[in-house]
């Protein structure tokens, strides 16, 4: 039983930052309809860049400079070729990320070079909490009640804030949108910069022992990639969705992981995703887009 807590609390905590990675893909799909290919990347960027600060300004300067600078490299990435690409498909643009995508892990990695990757958890990395007679990993204790407040803070942002009803109407009519007067390039622009954000404060507990077992390297670009099937198992227009779809992809790698097999656990989360699209092709809490011809 005790073990079964220990993988059930670490499991939710590695849920909560899939759920921060979905998000930021599920804001970004809703914004412009267009998969966002380039979100491992935008993570791996924003680890990067708290690799080379932390020395210098300490942990929480680097920490904010990373997530800035996700943001802002999400940003450019949809100011200076997405907006530049109004009369593309989606799927052209969805392609256009997947570039964007390997041009960025390549100079990172290249970056990074063949030395020790880096941990950035270091306020709470390879910090043993324990909770009654169980014995968890701190970086997942505190990725739970960083993503709960985040979250929160998301969804209450989404409800009754500006910027939250002029995304709700973008995703939901754009022409009728831009008739009342929102400006979608902002929408599109900050929906760009949060997914960003989210993906830099993800990567301060991907690029840590407890959650990969090693530092900031080509590897946590993969992790982050798992937000994907997140998204998917949740719905690409539900942020709720992807929310729950990161807690099941956690959960499941934490449980196939330690019943099943450590290697079988990367390739349980995408049968489960199969698994729901067979049952649900629009996710779990997806909305089915129905066009009049």
């Amino acid at each position: 039983m005790q073990t079964f807590l220990q993988v059930l609390i670490n499991g939710t905590g590695k849920g909560a930052i899939f759920a921060l990675l979905a998000l930021g893909f599920v804001i970004i799909f809703k914004a412009t309809e267009v998969v966002n290919f380039a979100h491992g990347s935008l993570a791996l960027a924003g680890g990067y860049v708290v690799a080379v600060l932390k020395p210098m300004v300490g942990w929480w300067s680097a920490a904010a400079a990373g997530i800035t600078a996700a943001a802002v490299l999400a940003l450019v990435i949809e100011r200076l070729l997405l907006a530049r690409a109004r009369n593309a498909s989606d799927t052209s643009l969805a392609i256009l990320t997947i570039g964007v995508d390997v041009l960025v892990l390549t100079e990172v990695v290249r970056r990074l070079g063949t030395e020790a990757s880096p941990f950035l958890g270091d306020p709470y990395d390879v910090k043993p909490l324990t909770l009654g007679d169980v014995t968890v990993g701190r970086s997942e204790v505190v990725a739970l009640a960083v993503s709960v407040v985040l979250i929160t803070a998301f969804f209450a942002a989404f409800r009754f804030s500006p910027w939250g009803v002029a995304m709700r109407a973008q995703s939901e009519n754009r022409e009728a949108a831009a008739l009342m007067g929102i400006r979608s390039s902002r929408v599109t622009a900050s929906a760009w910069a949060v997914g960003g954000a989210l993906a830099g404060i993800a990567v301060l507990f991907l690029a840590t022992q407890d959650f990969s077992g090693g530092g900031l390297s080509q590897a946590t670009h993969g992790v982050a990639l798992a937000a994907f099937p997140a998204a998917i198992i949740g719905g690409l227009t539900s942020p709720g969705g992807a929310v729950l779809g990161g807690f099941v992809v956690g959960l499941t790698e934490a449980m196939t992981a330690q019943y099943v097999d450590l290697d079988f656990a990367k390739v349980a989360v995408y049968l489960v995703m199969l698994l729901v699209l067979v049952v649900r092709p629009s996710g779990l809490f997806g909305r089915v887009v129905q066009a009049r011809v």
